[in-house]
């Protein structure tokens, strides 16, 4: 009992101590402000300072679940249709290509050496890959100079070198390896945002992959610009249909592409920005965070003809809130004249901004190949997330003080 009563007594000094350690490191009020964010799909924790603060309270109030305080974000809706070109990072292989000999004989000294469809070539011999006809060059200069090929190639995550011996093409007339590559993507899509602050536009909803390999391309430049649609094949069961069209020489805004992600192409508009317009909206628009969105009716914002932007009914049928990826709702056209001109949803619609009560809540990025009146949207959110926006404005929303998702404090 004696024991039980000096092990209590131990027990009441220490936490006595512990709490008066806390009370005698308080600091007047308003000498300080800590601030707790968490990037984690954006949830934001509460501000706590000093003012009027009780230690004691304040210390078990750092375990309690924070509040959400979201920055609040407003951008510009596109509808635009764009022009989208990309250079890649090195050049892409998307094919082997016979050497015929002048017996006839066919040969792949490159794929023979182990380079696969989907590999990049960064550099020929020491030199940057920037273009097929370059690289084409390079191999045939330094085999008439007697040197070996050595290429630096990214294969399959890893960076490998890889010495090949050129052979001579009697067709071309040159030393070949044996290769299609390709350099650059291009295609029209549509226009999602505008942020007037910072000038940076998303468009597209999704990334831009490579037709023959379907692997992401890793972007060394690209740009946007303004483009006309003349035709629309509309969209059939088995075959969504696409929009037809072509770059317009005198684009009414420009941008350079900086980001290719999964949600989309971003970057920043030229001094032009300032005449990327929706004729449907006077001003910008606030944006709907995922918890926001709602079953129901919803707009969407596109070009059918020319560089008009028109206005179609859709119906969002259901809001995947754990999704991450860019197939966050499944949508349905509603609107008859849509589906009367192109059967619903088309190629070259990705990125169109989709609208609910007055709120930029996403954008389309997919068709349902067997039924072309339904797709998928992705969350405006993630793509602020993979452009940048949003790490800006949370960091701006706490003064420069946020953790990360690992939990480091990191200060701007």
């Amino acid at each position: 009992m004696k024991n039980w009563q000096k092990s209590r007594s131990k027990l009441f000094i220490v936490i006595s101590l512990f709490f008066a350690f806390i009370v005698s490191i308080q600091q007047p009020a308003n000498s300080y402000q800590i601030n707790f964010q968490v990037l984690d799909n954006v949830k934001l924790g509460n501000t706590l300072q000093t003012e009027d603060y009780n230690p004691v309270n304040g210390f078990f109030e750092l375990f309690k679940p924070k509040k959400e305080n979201k920055p609040s974000l407003e951008l510009i809706p596109g509808g635009h249709s764009i022009g989208v070109t990309l250079q890649t990072k090195g050049v892409l292989v998307v094919g082997f290509a016979a050497i015929v000999n002048d017996q006839g004989k066919e040969s792949f000294p490159a794929k023979d050496s182990g380079i696969v469809v989907g590999d990049t070539i960064l550099e020929v011999n020491g030199e940057k890959a920037l273009n097929d006809f370059q690289v084409a060059k390079i191999i045939d200069t330094k085999c008439k100079e007697q040197e070996e090929i050595s290429l630096l190639v990214k294969h399959k995550g890893s960076v490998i070198t890889k010495t090949i011996e050129p052979l001579y093409c009697s067709e071309t007339q040159r030393y070949r390896i044996g290769l299609y590559i390709r350099d650059e993507a291009a295609g029209v899509g549509t226009l999602t945002f505008v942020d007037p602050k910072t000038q940076t536009f998303g468009a597209l909803g999704h990334v831009i992959s490579d037709i023959d390999t379907n692997d992401q391309i890793e972007l060394r430049e690209g740009k946007i610009i303004e483009s006309t649609i003349y035709a629309i094949e509309k969209g059939t069961r088995g075959d969504p249909g696409e929009k037809i069209g072509s770059f317009m020489l005198e684009s009414s805004f420009k941008g350079k592409i900086e980001k290719n992600t999964n949600s989309g192409i971003f970057g920043i508009c030229d001094k032009e920005a300032d005449l990327v317009k929706n004729p449907f909206f006077e001003k910008a628009l606030p944006i709907a965070w995922k918890s926001e969105i709602q079953n129901g009716p919803a707009k969407i914002y596109t070009v059918l003809k020319d560089n008009t932007i028109e206005e179609f009914e859709i119906n969002i049928e259901k809001v995947m809130s754990y999704r991450n990826d860019n197939k966050n709702m499944i949508i349905r056209v509603t609107d008859s004249e849509l589906i009367e001109k192109t059967g619903g949803i088309v190629q070259g619609m990705s990125g169109s901004p989709i609208i609910q009560n007055g709120k930029i809540i996403g954008a389309v990025t997919h068709v349902f190949v067997n039924d072309s009146t339904r797709g998928y949207g992705v969350f405006i959110e993630n793509m602020l997330e993979d452009s940048g926006i949003l790490t800006k404005a949370a960091t701006a929303l706490t003064g420069g003080f946020f953790y990360n998702k690992v939990g480091i404090l990191q200060i701007y």
